[in-house]
């Protein structure tokens, strides 16, 4: 496919046939002999179409624009060296190379030719130890790279083609423009070796030059040594610089092309734009080098001058950028009244957890005063990850001028859900049921279980301490707060964002169950709703692994959430009894009567409850619950799996936190004990 970044100008209606006749010159003139003349007209040719390459690489805007640069480092390299080969025949049979060569020659060496001689050597060295060992390694390096970039770019590729995002005419450009990418520097890679041999050549024609002139002065032109020295030494210098600009001007341009990323102005552009972005910069360098400029011995006037002249370069930029600055602002400004309605969706946007606080809890979030309430919520979600399995949304907290100043609320999608009061230099006291004796305090109520509570001075902390009460800070009483209301709400708070990120983390190590079951069998939706079920009755969600796999196993059978729910919990049957195992590794619930399991399973069939039969059921709900809390233990409800989850439902209206399990959710190799049955007379 033809490249169409750059327009073409055809000077011949058949180029083939004048770059044929370049080269078929190019070699004939290694061979046939050349007049003076002519051989000044190729030599201003060769060192002004060095300028011309050096110049285009500086303004194209990415290294394929200038693609057939490796074929013209091959010709101008060849061409160089039939001009050498040339003039070296002219300097060796007439001592006369034309006017070129020996306008270079006098021109840098003058009356002493070993200085030129010492000058052309170090413009050699610079040429092959600098510019074209550089840029052969850099083209060597990118087209390593490039070759090794191949694989993911035509990935990259075949991906947007497959999602839509371009069509097969736009991939197959994009492809052809990766296949001439990695045969660009391919062929510079290779290219650069011609350079590299090429400077090698100029040092061996050189000292060919000098010594085989010396020699046929002296022998052939009865020359004095000196003499000889003199006239053939200025003639070789000449020669050598001749074809050694050239030679530099290409190095450089080819390593200004390989090392050329792509941008959207061309390197001078990109340059004066770069370097004067940060004018502080320029201004410190300044600073730095007038310093220099004050030190005794040093000299002074160039220092400072240039001091000087950075100082002004900085000043003026930044005032430039000060006041492009201001001009944009005030175009803005108008652009602003304009797009108003759009700036509203800001204020609709909906966090989906807040905090708020009055003013005289702001020390619990300022740094400067000590507070540590967003290490704290950062602790809570890093908490929430490991116990819970979710990944909790980032918690925003600001001040509320409008709440009372010691209040605080907790919003979750911009609807309040909680609130309490904290005061700041106390300590909250709470009876733990171990009290000695009663201190004084403000009495309250403690924020997150609803316990009552007092607040004390901070005098009287170590001796409610010795008394038996437990006593907390406010910045742990809201964080407490905080954490409780996350594990209450953790249902409302997944989201199908945050279920995509999890899928996508549990795909990068099991992609066969993640692609089996989405979105083939259920989407992320369903695959929410069965997480929001497990989190709103406290089921961590972190054997993420388990619970696809059950929801791939059950999903070709049934669609429905709330029974791929209990699958899924009995799936996770050891990590339910693990959470509800005392410390003795026995688990203590309390049973349901069978002949309430037979009234629950008829209404769930079809039929209704009575609400007197429910008013009793609720009575004896709450007796056991009692009795069980009395003992010490945390009350647990175990039925069959058929009535699990619309004893729950039924259950939740007087006991929402009460958990309710099945018997296949406890392992067979755990010890049950009894401590209460739910029955209905």
């Amino acid at each position: 496919m033809p490249d169409n970044t750059y327009p073409q100008v055809r000077l011949w209606q058949s180029g083939e046939i004048v770059i044929v006749s370049i080269i078929v010159m190019i070699l004939g003139m290694f061979f046939v002999p050349m007049h003076p003349a002519i051989l000044d007209v190729f030599l201003t040719l060769n060192i002004s179409g060095a300028f011309l390459f050096l110049l285009l690489t500086m303004n194209v805007h990415k290294s394929l624009e200038f693609s057939v640069f490796p074929s013209l480092l091959l010709v101008t390299t060849l061409f160089r060296l039939a001009l050498n080969v040339s003039s070296t025949r002219l300097i060796l049979l007439d001592g006369y190379a034309g006017a070129v060569v020996a306008s270079f020659g006098n021109f840098v060496a003058g009356a002493n030719p070993v200085v030129g001689f010492i000058i052309f050597l170090i413009l050699t060295l610079i040429q092959f130890l600098v510019i074209t060992k550089g840029a052969e390694r850099v083209a060597e390096v990118s087209a390593r790279f490039t070759l090794d970039a191949m694989p993911g770019k035509q990935m990259s590729i075949d991906a947007d083609l497959n999602a839509g995002l371009i069509n097969e005419e736009q991939a197959r450009a994009r492809r052809r423009e990766v296949e001439r990418e990695a045969d660009f520097y391919g062929a510079m890679d290779g290219a650069s070796k011609f350079v590299k041999g090429d400077a090698i050549a100029g040092i061996i024609i050189t000292v060919i030059n000098l010594l085989g002139g010396v020699i046929i002065g002296m022998a052939m032109h009865g020359l004095e040594p000196m003499a000889a020295l003199q006239r053939y030494a200025l003639l070789t210098v000449g020669d050598g610089l001749v074809s050694q600009v050239p030679a530099l001007l290409i190095s450089t341009a080819m390593g200004i092309l390989v090392t050329r990323s792509a941008s959207e102005n061309d390197l001078g552009s990109e340059f004066s734009r770069q370097f004067t972005a940060y004018p502080r910069a320029i201004m410190i360098a300044a600073g730095i080098v007038g310093l220099f400029g004050l030190v005794p011995g040093m000299p002074n006037i160039p220092f400072l001058l240039v001091a000087g002249l950075m100082g002004a370069l900085g000043y003026t930029l930044q005032q430039s950028v000060k006041q492009a600055k201001e001009a944009e602002a005030a175009r803005e400004q108008p652009v602003e009244e304009v797009r108003r309605p759009e700036n509203v969706l800001s204020l609709i946007s909906v966090d989906p957890m807040e905090l708020e606080i009055g003013y005289s809890l702001i020390p619990l979030v300022d740094k400067a005063q000590g507070g540590d309430l967003f290490e704290r919520v950062g602790l809570i979600r890093r908490q929430s990850a490991l116990e819970l399995g979710m990944i909790l949304p980032p918690i925003r907290i600001r001040d509320n001028m409008q709440l009372p100043p010691t209040k605080y609320i907790i919003k979750i999608k911009g609807v309040e859900v909680a609130s309490g009061e904290l005061m700041i230099n106390h300590f909250l006291a709470m009876d733990a049921g171990a009290v000695n004796e009663k201190v004084e305090g403000i009495p309250t109520t403690e924020p997150a279980f609803g316990l009552p509570a007092l607040w004390i001075p901070e005098s009287r902390r170590e001796q409610a301490e010795m008394e038996g009460y437990t006593v907390v800070d406010p910045p742990s009483v809201l964080a407490t707060h905080l954490t409780e209301i996350i594990r209450t709400h953790a249902h409302e708070l997944l989201g199908r964002q945050e279920v995509q990120a999890l899928l996508d983390h549990i795909k990068t190590e099991y992609s066969v169950v993640v692609e089996e079951l989405i979105p083939n069998l259920l989407t992320v939706g369903e695959v929410q709703k069965v997480l929001a079920n497990l989190l709103r009755e406290g089921i961590p969600i972190r054997n993420m692994v388990t619970i696809l796999e059950t929801l791939a196993d059950y999903a070709p059978m049934t669609k429905d959430v709330q029974l791929l729910t209990e699958y899924v919990r009995a799936g996770l049957a050891r990590q339910i009894t693990k959470q509800f195992q005392g410390d003795d590794g026995i688990v203590r619930v309390i049973t349901v009567d069978p002949r309430v399991e037979e009234e629950l399973l008829r209404s769930q069939e079809g039929g209704s409850l009575d609400p007197k039969w429910l008013s009793k059921l609720y009575n004896e709900v709450q007796k056991q619950v009692s009795h069980v809390t009395q003992e010490g233990y945390t009350p647990l409800i175990l039925c069959s799996p058929t009535v699990r989850r619309i004893f729950k439902t039924v259950v939740d209206r007087v006991a929402p936190r009460l958990s309710v399990i099945s018997y296949q959710e406890i392992v067979p190799e755990v010890e049950v004990h009894s401590l209460g049955v739910v029955g209905v007379e």
